[in-house]
């Protein structure tokens, strides 16, 4: 069923539910994605679980008007779906930028009991300089589609990734307005996610591709219940590329969760 809500600063928030149960599982996309990156978990999940697949705002569905673009008002965004559904509890599932968004809304939604990360924050010792950050804006800026076309592609898929996951993300990508999807991007740059893990008490356990390693010892210096599983020949996006094995990941994880 789909539906809205509203977040803190009177953007439309878009979310799709399903399913039943005393835990509701959210997912939220990473950059430039929507509900429909979580069909296949979605279709999978629903017998035994209640899911919730969410648009962030500038995404999808969601309004796309902000004006003041930051962590914190995705994490707002990710606490009005959560206030808006009945539940005793709740797993935050958050790919790519959005696995930053889900450790701070987890501080401001108090059913949430644990986090999964998929793809993303492999490294939390990594830190980029403002030149940095202005350089890969900037990329962006000067030829989206040349970068979405020619840069991003070393960065996001592997030889084995599928054509139609390569066609499907960078069609997807260039329905976008390029200013609009460089405010979206910008938060994740200009917000000290390491401080924000040391707050997050609950377990958070990721699913990462092989295609570049992860620093455990270095993110438990920040999470306090920190583990992770591989998923191999994958690129950025391994629940479009191997959705019955990310699957059976996922479900596994749930279940240590449980």
């Amino acid at each position: 069923m789909e539906k809205y809500t509203v977040s803190s600063d009177g953007q439309k928030i878009h979310y799709k539910e399903s399913g039943s149960g005393n835990t509701a599982i959210i997912f939220i996309h990473g950059w430039l994605g929507n509900t429909e990156w979580w069909n296949d978990q979605q279709e999978y999940f629903t017998p035994e679980h209640h899911i919730i697949q969410m648009d962030l705002a500038g995404h999808g569905k969601s309004d796309s008007s902000r004006e003041d673009w930051t962590s914190s008002q995705y994490a707002d965004d990710i606490k009005a779906v959560a206030d808006s559904i009945e539940s005793q509890e709740i797993i935050l599932v958050g790919h790519s930028m959005s696995g930053a968004y889900v450790l701070e809304a987890s501080l401001k939604i108090p059913k949430v009991k644990a986090l999964v990360l998929i793809d993303t924050l492999k490294n939390l010792d990594e830190s980029f300089t403002e030149e940095q950050v202005e350089q890969i804006l900037s990329t962006y800026r000067s030829d989206f589609k040349y970068a979405v076309e020619n840069i991003l592609p070393q960065y996001l898929f592997v030889e084995q990734t599928p054509s139609d996951v390569k066609e499907r993300v960078q069609k997807e990508f260039l329905q976008n307005e390029p200013e609009k999807a460089i405010n979206a991007l910008q938060p994740l740059y200009k917000t000290d996610f390491k401080s924000i893990a040391k707050q997050v008490q609950i377990p958070v356990i990721a699913i990462n591709s092989d295609a570049s390693p992860t620093n455990l010892e270095g993110n438990r210096k920040y999470l306090k219940d920190y583990d992770y599983v591989t998923i191999a020949e994958v690129g950025h996006y391994p629940m479009l590329e191997k959705p019955e094995e990310f699957n059976l990941i996922l479900d596994k994880v749930l279940q240590k969760l449980a």
